[in-house]
């Protein structure tokens, strides 16, 4: 434990919203603490080993939406960061087929052709007009919100600037963003595709994390914010850290460390203390207090509001919004060490190292959600799968793998059971669903491991086990992330802040919530205007 008793600023929860805000703070000359519950820095972007030397990103797995700012402004490539891009993206289809699409645009549009001429004319209309919503959105998505119930004038004004932004946006560009933040991701992609495989490789991107199909509305909102990733300039691609992401968050850790902040671990908070209203320290689990001007919950907004501070302390506007704030946790992942790669006819092995799909229609993906509708995990669920070793090598022994596969449609409360009872039934649907693309998968398997939703919230602290700290929903972003007056990191209680994924922009690894809440900490302290 730290020998010290007092700092300026301390950040309760070591995941990479919690490291980036603790960094950044420690950066401006705040003596900084980080306190993390767990042996290890990350939350749920960490890597471990599942065998001897088999290492798995246990949780979260790719990066694609870390805002660039950060990786400049915290020198993360002087400290290790190291992403290696996923250059394809494979579709495997149940009659033998598949898509598979690279980084050559010309190979794609032919490959594409394959299943529908129509489809390849369509490729480069779309792909332009989702650019331009995210080129349009972008700024919205690095910047503080408005505080849409606010007469301070500042806010009025900076109300004023985001009309004049939507204001100068073309018709089209404007009309595109209404449709995919409020509509359905299924109606956006008809009206460019017709191929099955196509728009059902599209249409997964909008139901992430989330508890809705490709044909709900509110679907669009998730396929865009999907879409708001880049690597080295190239939106919409996908990367993956050395080391998985938990080499990520190890990075973030030194740089943190670097510009002064001190981390402790195994350090749980039990409470935040208050005075008169005020912020004035943390006490920890095991009875240990420490003080500080500034206390910064990277945890999710009901562990914010619910239970490191007493509900009674906060507004009743406040407690409801935060009751009402939805998680609802829908995702699974199932780890695989394997003794090899698996294979798939006519295909050399390579397309592997990317992201292996298994979605092979829109249809698909609403049938795997009708059986979450109704409090059950799917019998043939949406797979995102990468074998991360083909493009790391040092993830697994020579010669063996290690798989992550990221699976939907898992709902945190199931109708009749629990997870303890249905975990490793879960594995074996999603074990069976990988051998009937790939024969020969289940002989392959060394060991397995399935992290349920349940777990999710027991060993990282997600409430429901939601991956983003409650979901993307239009109600709850923006000006509502995680309730209405309340989307600038700061709350009722006069130097206590929040950071984490349940804030704006939302979730992912983008440590956007910690940068941009650390803007608004230091604004408050020298009474300037951060957005």
């Amino acid at each position: 434990m730290t020998s010290s008793r007092t700092y300026d600023a301390i950040v309760i929860g070591g995941g990479h919203n919690g490291l980036v805000n603790g960094a950044y703070l420690a950066k401006s000359g705040l003596r900084t603490l980080i306190l993390e519950r767990r042996h290890l820095v990350g939350g749920a972007a960490i890597t471990e080993q599942l065998m001897p030397g088999f290492h798995f990103t246990t949780f979260s797995y790719a990066i694609s939406l870390l805002r660039p700012d950060i990786i400049h402004e915290l020198d993360l490539v002087r400290h290790g960061y190291f992403p290696l891009l996923m250059p394809t993206t494979f579709a495997p289809m149940d009659n033998g087929d598949h898509l598979l699409l690279g980084q050559d645009r010309h190979e794609n549009i032919h490959e594409i052709g394959r299943h529908s001429l129509h489809d390849a004319d369509a490729y480069d209309q779309y792909s332009h007009d989702i650019a331009q919503v995210v080129q349009a959105m972008k700024p919205l998505f690095d910047q503080i919100p408005p505080d849409l119930f606010s007469d301070d004038p500042d806010e009025l004004l900076r109300l004023a600037g985001l009309g004049a932004h939507l204001k100068a946006l073309p018709k089209r560009v404007l009309h595109n963003c209404v449709r995919l933040l409020t509509g359905s991701a299924a109606d956006f992609l008809d009206d460019y595709f017709e191929s099955d495989v196509l728009k059902g490789l599209l249409s997964s991107s909008s139901i992430i994390g989330t508890k809705v199909g490709p044909r709900s509305q509110g679907s669009g909102l998730v396929l865009l914010f999907h879409n708001m990733g880049e690597q080295d300039g190239s939106f919409g691609s996908w990367g993956f850290h050395k080391g998985g992401n938990g080499g990520f968050t190890q990075v973030l850790a030194r740089a943190a460390q670097a510009f002064g902040a001190e981390i402790v671990l195994d350090a749980a908070v039990d409470h935040v203390i208050t005075s008169n209203g005020r912020a004035t320290g943390v006490a920890l689990a095991d009875g240990t207090e420490l003080s500080a001007s500034v206390v910064v919950s990277a945890l999710d907004p009901r562990r914010t509001f619910m239970e490191l501070v007493d509900p009674r302390e906060l507004p009743t506007d406040l407690v409801d919004g935060i009751t009402r704030f939805r998680f609802q946790g829908t995702s699974s992942k199932v780890n695989f060490a394997l003794d090899g790669l698996p294979t798939f006819p006519g295909l050399d092995g390579s397309q592997f190292r990317g992201f292996t799909n298994i979605a092979p229609s829109m249809d698909y993906l609403e049938r795997a959600f009708d059986e979450a509708k109704y409090g059950w995990y799917s019998s043939k669920p949406y797979l995102d799968c990468c074998i991360q070793s083909t493009i790391d090598p040092d993830m697994a022994p020579a010669g063996k793998h290690v798989m992550s596969c990221f699976t939907h449609y898992t709902p945190y409360r199931l109708n009749g059971s629990d997870w303890d009872t249905e975990r490793d039934h879960l594995g074996d649907t999603v074990q069976r669903r990988l051998e009937e693309l790939f024969p020969g998968f289940s002989q392959l398997v060394l060991r397995r491991e399935v992290v349920t939703p349940l777990d999710i919230e027991r060993v990282v602290g997600l409430s429901e086990g939601n991956i983003f700290a409650g979901e993307l929903m239009g109600p709850q972003m923006f000006f509502f992330r995680p309730a209405p007056g309340w989307n600038q990191y700061r709350t009722p209680i006069d130097g206590y802040y929040q950071c984490c994924s349940g804030t704006h922009p939302g979730g992912c690894v983008t440590g956007g919530p910690g940068r941009l809440a650390a803007r608004q900490i230091l604004g408050d302290r020298d009474g300037t205007l951060h957005t």
